[in-house]
């Protein structure tokens, strides 16, 4: 059975909670409109790619420390702002942690610090005593589904071939989660290039529907 605490998180990683997230498409909007995903395959493997080597790789093991007894939350959420490749990602990641937080905050009338997004979720969800990689995976899977949805609206795909990517996304998602909770900070990579270059040309776009 599915605990309260459990459902909490579900909760608040779920698309209605008002980080946001729908305004952002972490250079997903130029990688399409420059052709490098055009259909559900290729949209598979761009997000799988992010999990493994990417932003979703370096938020996991993040929130893997910080989700820790004593994580030293400043100097985590320091060097998740010192991780961003260029200024859209680094407004992504801030404006929803502190949208989270502001949102997380009125409802429990207390105060949270305005952190990073993944680091926002793993200082909330520590109170919550959930297994680590559960706590993870679930924050992937949101990331996941976001630009899921995105696609499904701008390649565009069928609703039906948008969740068949999800599904099988989801094994990705549950091997990073397990991988990242006892890696250590020297393990945090980035090699997705292509992803980043887009976040930076999509900086200058003039006319865009996202705000990254």
């Amino acid at each position: 059975m599915l605990t309260p605490a459990a459902l909490t998180l579900v909760q608040w990683l779920s698309p209605a909670f008002p980080t946001g997230a729908f305004a952002y498409s972490h250079g997903l909007e130029q990688v399409i409109a420059d052709g490098g995903v055009q259909d559900a395959a290729s949209l598979q493997d761009w997000l799988a790619d992010m999990v493994q080597f990417g932003t979703g790789w370096q938020d996991a093991i993040l929130m893997a420390h910080a989700l820790r007894d004593g994580a030293d939350m400043g100097a985590l959420d320091a060097l998740c702002t010192a991780l961003q490749p260029c200024a859209e990602r680094l407004q992504e990641a801030r404006e929803q942690g502190a949208a989270f937080a502001r949102t997380l905050g009125t409802m429990t009338g207390t105060p949270l610090p305005a952190r990073a997004l993944p680091l926002a979720v793993a200082e909330a969800a520590r109170p919550l005593d959930l297994p680590s990689t559960d706590v993870i995976a679930l924050y992937l899977q949101a990331f996941v589904s976001n630009l899921v949805t995105m696609g499904v609206k701008h390649i565009p795909l069928g609703q039906s071939a948008g969740q068949k990517v999800l599904a099988n996304l989801l094994p990705v998602i549950v091997s990073i989660a397990s991988r990242a909770e006892t890696a250590e900070l020297d393990a945090l990579a980035n090699s997705c290039l292509a992803a980043d270059l887009a976040a930076m040309h999509h900086e200058t776009k003039q006319t865009r529907l996202y705000r990254t």
